[in-house]
């Protein structure tokens, strides 16, 4: 078994962030120090907006009245399918209670976090589609208070669709700030919102580091870094294809690595002639992301067998792995690394990305080996609770006087051996540490 490189990147998407974290530390610290003033400060230097920052009623009605009807349907169509999805996920989260021992009873019960923030990107690319995945699942999620944030364009404000996307979706506060400052105004609970308990949403390098940063005082989605996206392609599947979606991946950024594993020599040749003339073909700006991310990033593997080719996508752990080969179900059965997996030419990562229903706020840099992406399930919390009967509790007391002794913890073994006084007068049991051994 032998896996060949046909194309090495000659960058990986992980660089020095230590001047990105100390930019981002200054900015929350001063804002936290200065409240609103210090916010509105930091927006007017990088957002250069000076409108509400709060959107009312009256603002979310004129920008929903200036989308085009179309575009409320497509709106609509994919916050039906993010919302069935996210429904049928809710449903897993259930509550439960077991006797463990006679007498001795624990649950399990899902709670939604209060207060959900959810940041919606808006500078390069408006992405209507965050709104629908984060909003809407926080929402299904049953959270009391969800903050949609997205930074408002100069003198214009946040892109209308956002707005009335968030909206439909159900965002009680919309927040027209950006970056930094917008993630750190739904953590400190400035201009009157609720803090934050849980941070979720894509965002530029700063956005990220604000939420890394934050992690611990907030909950938060995931460490993000650049997307990712690996294509699995065996002899059936059709080049003009792997190339398109090769290239709409590459698009996202300079530094979005795009791979291709197969196990067919021919293939991966014209895969690789096709995809500077896709990129070529694109605007200008979409066109120098995706080839900055070609030239740099991306990588053209070529392995012996689907068992190698599996197995090498496992150990990419991509955000985005999509299979066009033979044999879809060996395929899904065998691979265990990946945040959404897109099985066959039928669908793409678009889809997921924009309408289809999974969320697409999902692991980046390998994260996918020990993590899935957003669901209603970040937005819980699992809790457990016991009671018991005094016979119920009567071995559990004795085994804990015994087991925190031998560990030293005097004041836990006394709460055991207080009740068994209590319950059991009369009765002699050997809670020393050396029962134990």
């Amino acid at each position: 078994m032998t896996v060949e490189y046909l194309k090495k990147a000659d960058r990986t998407s992980t660089s020095d962030a230590s001047e990105t974290t100390r930019i981002v530390q200054e900015i929350l610290d001063a804002i936290e120090a200065g409240g609103d003033a210090a916010a509105m400060e930091y927006a007017a230097k990088f957002d250069k907006y000076d409108g509400a920052i709060i959107l009312s009623a009256a603002d979310i009605e004129a920008a929903s009245a200036k989308v085009p009807e179309k575009l409320k349907n497509d709106i609509g169509f994919a916050h039906a399918n993010v919302k069935r999805f996210a429904e049928a996920q809710r449903e897993t989260c259930q509550n439960i209670e077991v006797e463990v021992i006679p007498g001795l009873i624990a649950g399990q019960k899902s709670i939604p976090v209060n207060t959900a923030g959810c940041y919606i990107p808006g500078g390069r690319y408006s992405h209507i589609a965050s709104a629908i995945m984060t909003v809407t699942t926080a929402k299904v999620a049953g959270c009391e208070n969800i903050i949609a944030c997205s930074p408002p364009r100069p003198g214009i404000g946040i892109n209308p669709a956002i707005i009335h996307a968030a909206h439909v979706c159900g965002a009680d506060k919309i927040v027209a700030m950006g970056g930094v400052q917008g993630v750190a105004a739904m953590t400190f609970g400035l201009f009157g919102l609720p803090k934050a308990n849980i941070l979720v949403g894509p965002g530029n390098q700063f956005v990220a580091e604000a939420k890394r940063i934050l992690f611990g005082r907030v909950g938060i989605d995931m460490f993000a870094g650049p997307t990712d996206s690996l294509i699995l392609a065996d002899k059936t599947a059709d080049p003009e294809v792997v190339a398109a979606d090769l290239v709409g991946q590459a698009e996202h950024g300079y530094n979005s690595p795009v791979w291709l594993v197969t196990d067919t020599r021919s293939l991966a040749e014209e895969v690789m002639a096709l995809v500077p003339k896709l990129i070529d073909d694109l605007p200008e700006v979409n066109s120098q992301n995706a080839a900055a991310a070609w030239r740099d990033y991306a990588e053209v593997i070529l392995c012996d067998t689907r068992e190698e080719m599996a197995a090498t996508s496992d150990a990419y752990a991509p955000e985005h792995l999509t299979v066009q080969a033979e044999d879809l179900d060996w395929w899904l059965d065998r691979l265990s690394c990946y945040g959404s997996l897109f099985l066959g030419e039928e669908t793409t990562v678009a889809f997921g990305d924009k309408a289809s229903g999974t969320n697409h706020v999902l692991p980046t840099s390998g994260a996918a080996s020990y993590t899935g992406g957003l669901s209603v399930h970040k937005f819980m919390k699992i809790v457990t609770w016991q009671r018991a009967t005094r016979e119920g509790s009567k071995p559990v007391a004795e085994a804990t006087a015994r087991i925190s002794r031998l560990e030293g913890m005097e004041g836990h073994a006394r709460t055991a051996d207080i009740r068994l006084r209590k319950y059991f007068p009369g009765e002699n049991f050997d809670l020393s540490a050396e029962a134990a051994e």
